[in-house]
């Protein structure tokens, strides 16, 4: 199976939802934005899995916090392998520039070696710079001598030179060789760790795949109930509070990358994918920015650490949505309380809430840009049918349901 595995989870989502004809699981309320990002400690999945002595809890609330456990701790494997790839990718890539400075060097060494090897000759067959020194002692006239003094002098700067140059060659040769063999074992140290984190994120997709298929189509509806519940709280509160209010145009590069993003819906989500038949979350947003001309960072994380933050109030369409205290969602703004994400396995590219998800904050990956001026020149990508169906939330909650 390649590092781009698809979600073994998929198919069971897909059915046990189309079956029950359920709406998507409920979310809490969002996080104020700006909120800190500081990595919260581990926290043992409670209703994941029963104590020995006790029956697992059936109520709706009670599954709903299971799978919502286990989708964070899937998000939360799946960033971790993702970030693991980036750092692969780019050793590699240090690497080959390792191995192509270590060739330049080893051919300038061989040069070096031929050189010394020819001045040794040289002088073992008399013919070396000694004989013209003599040839300067027995010289007939001064000027004769001033001549072959210059000659014998230009002569041994470029014997010393010689053995210079063969003393770097072999120092930077060595070297070389030395910070090469480094870099391969911290590549195969990363590749076994890209593998557990693989193994990892298969699991869990697994533990969701088996909680699904136990579930009835009452207890699937009634946590699709709960879910839209959520939604639609969190939405309303958060248009209330007044944080979206205004009307903005993109820049022309966010333009773009928006339009982009909007051609992709109804792709499948498939964890680790960047395109162009399937995301992730960072997948789409990462690949609609690269499609628009300025290459942002991969993952959700180092989107979120890296890119500008902006308030909620200054959103414009383009711009990037983070969810969760650790950064592990990513969508980007459409406009008029909207996104376009990559939800979750087993769901597709879709037009979701904003507050879908618990919210940290924004970023602009285009800062310094102005937007497209006038206003009214703007109009937005046409959304295609169906464009909003299907599962608006990401992998984790954060407040039980409620």
């Amino acid at each position: 199976m390649s590092a781009r595995v698809r979600p073994v989870c998929a198919a069971a989502v897909a059915v046990a939802l189309a079956t029950a004809g359920v709406a998507p699981l409920a979310v809490a309320a969002p996080r104020p934005p700006g909120e800190s990002t500081t990595a919260l400690p581990d926290q043992p999945p409670e209703t994941a899995t029963a104590l020995p002595d006790q029956p697992p809890e059936t109520s709706a609330p009670a599954l709903l916090g299971r799978l919502q456990t286990l989708y964070r701790q899937t998000e939360e494997a799946t960033e971790a392998y993702k970030t693991t790839d980036v750092e692969l990718k780019r050793r590699e890539a240090e690497d080959k520039k390792l191995t192509a400075s270590l060739a330049t060097a080893r051919t300038a060494l061989a040069r070096s070696r031929a050189d010394a090897g020819r001045l040794a000759r040289e002088q073992y067959q008399g013919r070396s710079d000694l004989s013209t020194y003599l040839r300067v002692l027995l010289a007939d006239d001064p000027q004769s001598a001033l001549d072959q003094r210059h000659f014998l002098a230009r002569a041994a700067g470029e014997r010393q030179a010689t053995v210079d140059r063969l003393t770097r060659s072999e120092r930077q040769a060595a070297d070389l060789a030395t910070a090469s063999r480094r870099a391969l074992a911290e590549q195969q140290a990363l590749a076994q760790r890209q593998q557990r984190e693989k193994d990892d994120v298969e699991q869990r997709l697994k533990e969701v795949e088996k909680l699904l298929a136990d579930l009835s189509p009452e207890q699937l509806a009634e946590l699709g109930r709960l879910e839209q519940r959520g939604t639609d709280r969190a939405q309303q509160s958060l248009l209330a509070s007044g944080a979206l209010t205004g009307t903005r145009a993109p820049s022309p590069e966010g333009d773009r990358a928006l339009t982009y993003a909007v051609d992709q819906i109804g792709k499948p989500y498939v964890w680790g994918a960047e395109g162009p038949e399937s995301y992730d979350c960072s997948g789409l947003t990462s690949q609609a920015w690269s499609h628009a001309g300025r290459a942002i960072p991969r993952t959700s994380q180092e989107q979120w650490a890296e890119l500008p933050h902006i308030a909620l109030t200054s959103l414009r369409p383009g711009d990037l949505v983070v969810y969760f205290p650790r950064a592990t969602h990513v969508a980007m703004y459409l406009g008029d309380g909207l996104v376009v994400q990559a939800p979750r396995p087993g769901a597709r590219v879709k037009v979701s809430p904003i507050a879908a998800n618990p919210l940290l904050g924004a970023v602009r990956p285009d800062p310094a840009a102005a937007p497209l001026t006038p206003l009214s020149a703007y109009h937005p990508p046409k959304l295609p049918e169906g464009a909003a169906q299907g599962m608006d939330t990401g992998y984790s909650s954060d407040a039980e349901p409620n």
